[in-house]
């Protein structure tokens, strides 16, 4: 899972306490994933999440008053804001956790969507492209840029069957059209600049804080 993926990356990172920005950490996953680097881990994390209706700041608590724990309101979208957070909070790497994540919203109203999860990647992974061609060359070597996905990407099983990363991308609804496209962006990135990222294409996933209009809640 995405905290596994967390874990390898920290042995890179052994000579020094690492520091990540984390868009998105106010939403269902990314507040557990806050919780659990900043909490359990001791990691520093810069929360940046525009705090639109899915987000819940209560699922933080338990870590707001950490003091290696920092929470800025900003879209992805912002270029000129992502530019002074890279500079300001000088991250050894990137969890982008912030989508629009809905299927029956994204077929009501797909733009946002569009705008998010497309838009958005697109700007912060050319904030983290500027940033990481600037660190000195055992910092540019430790940086990761890691993107949380979705198996949606892969289209529907039928009553049997499993995806794997080798499945053809097959989307079906806007919403997981705008992950694929994200994930594109990202391995474009990767194959075009050398930026080092991590693609996560996690299941559904369940637990304490979930928004209510999920299925399980």
């Amino acid at each position: 899972g995405i905290c596994a993926v967390i874990c390898n990356w920290q042995d890179l990172l052994r000579r020094k306490k690492m520091r990540l920005l984390c868009p998105g950490g106010a939403g269902f996953i990314g507040s557990a994933f806050c919780r659990h680097v900043a909490g359990s881990e001791g990691l520093d994390i810069l929360n940046v999440d525009k705090l639109t209706y899915a987000a819940n700041q209560q699922s933080l608590d338990v870590i707001k008053a950490l003091p290696n724990y920092r929470f800025v309101c900003a879209d992805i979208c912002d270029r000129e804001t992502l530019d002074a957070l890279f500079r300001e909070f000088a991250p050894d790497g990137v969890a982008h956790l912030a989508a629009e994540s809905h299927v029956d919203r994204s077929i009501t109203g797909s733009a946002d969507f569009i705008q998010t999860n497309v838009v958005g990647t697109h700007v912060l992974l050319e904030a983290a492209r500027a940033y990481w061609s600037r660190l000195a060359p055992e910092a540019r070597e430790r940086f990761r840029f890691l993107h949380i996905s979705t198996d949606e990407v892969y289209g529907s099983l039928g009553p049997t069957g499993y995806f794997t990363e080798q499945t053809p991308y097959d989307p079906r609804s806007p919403y997981s059209a705008s992950k694929a496209a994200s994930d594109h962006l990202v391995r474009a990135w990767h194959e075009t600049y050398g930026l080092p990222t991590i693609i996560s294409n996690c299941s559904n996933n369940y637990g304490p804080f979930m928004f209510p209009e999920k299925l399980i809640p």
